[in-house]
């Protein structure tokens, strides 16, 4: 397939374009390089810095590409409360410059959408299936919501295909601090240069932690399907901050003692999405184990830290 990634030189593309390009698959990544780095991109993979919001941007998506994987976005709880008006031009306008594009080039879109969009659901619902109402508690779910509306509109009124996959809290190597996993990649470095941590709340809060690199599969599987759906990749596990606190001190050899402090607005207590769609749907499921997962991410940054 020729496929092209947005935001393709960020911490999900870095895992996702080396997996496509290993399928024989030809490859574009498309990023400004306002957070991706031009080093996330492999060899074998054409490079465009673009804005995904201009007009040469648009003119490059519309060029027929068999799939079109939209990664680029604004990822932050946080940054989304303080700036709504940059988040909606980041994940909406953006995400129109796109659909555009891909409506004059006939291609599939699979759209990189969150565990936000449910919002703080009813525990005894957990985990969480695709059809639940959908109640964001940021601007950040909010606009990813609105995201998915338009891709259905957009295939209902166009005959686009596309696929919404709501990614449960995503983590790996060469993550920033930002979205929705980004406590394990701020927790690994600060342990990696023996400082401490802090956890905002209890501690009990939990998260369905899933690892990029299994990502990267659901997507693939997902640009394959001719199919328009919705699925969750998640790992359909709860772990609390305290838990990740123990199997991370194990990756470290040592007992780690955090510090508390207050909660922060926006964010979720418990959350905990189901995969049973999309191991029925794209034959995926998660193979890569928390503590494995952990593990990677701790050798990674001690080995920033050590250079």
């Amino acid at each position: 397939m020729n496929i092209l990634v947005t935001g393709g030189a960020g911490f999900i593309g870095s895992h996702l374009v080396p997996l496509l390009l290993a399928e024989g698959n030809e490859v574009t990544v498309l990023d400004n390089l306002s957070s991706g780095k031009r080093e996330n991109v492999p060899e074998g993979a054409a490079f465009l810095e673009l804005d995904m919001r201009d007009e040469k941007a648009a003119t490059e998506m519309a060029k027929g590409y068999d799939a079109i994987v939209h990664l680029a976005a604004q990822t932050t709880v946080a940054s989304s409360l303080k700036d709504p008006r940059f988040d909606a031009d980041e994940n909406i306008m953006g995400l129109l410059n796109v659909l555009e594009a891909a409506k004059k080039g006939g291609s599939r879109v699979i759209f990189a959408s969150s565990a936000a969009t449910y919002g703080d659901a009813d525990l005894e619902e957990l985990p969480l299936e695709e059809d639940l109402v959908q109640q964001p508690l940021s601007f950040y779910g909010l606009t990813k919501t609105m995201g998915e509306r338009y891709l259905e509109l957009y295939g209902e009124a166009f005959g686009l295909g596309y696929a919404i996959l709501r990614f449960s809290n995503v983590y790996g190597e060469r993550q920033g601090d930002g979205g929705e996993g980004g406590v394990i990649s701020i927790f690994t470095r600060l342990v990696a240069k023996g400082e401490p941590i802090t956890i905002h709340g209890d501690g009990y809060q939990t998260r369905d932690f899933i690892y990029a690199g299994d990502i990267a599969r659901g997507i693939w599987a997902a640009a394959q399907e001719e199919e328009n759906l919705v699925c969750n990749l998640s790992s359909q596990t709860e772990k609390s901050l305290l838990e990740l606190t123990e199997l991370l001190g194990k990756a470290a050899g040592r007992t780690l003692e955090p510090r508390f402090d207050a909660p922060r607005k926006g964010d979720i207590y418990r959350s905990s999405l189901s995969n049973a769609r999309a191991a029925r749907l794209l034959d995926w499921k998660p193979a890569v184990p928390l503590a494995e997962g952990i593990r990677r991410v701790y050798e990674w940054q001690r080995e920033l830290v050590t250079k």
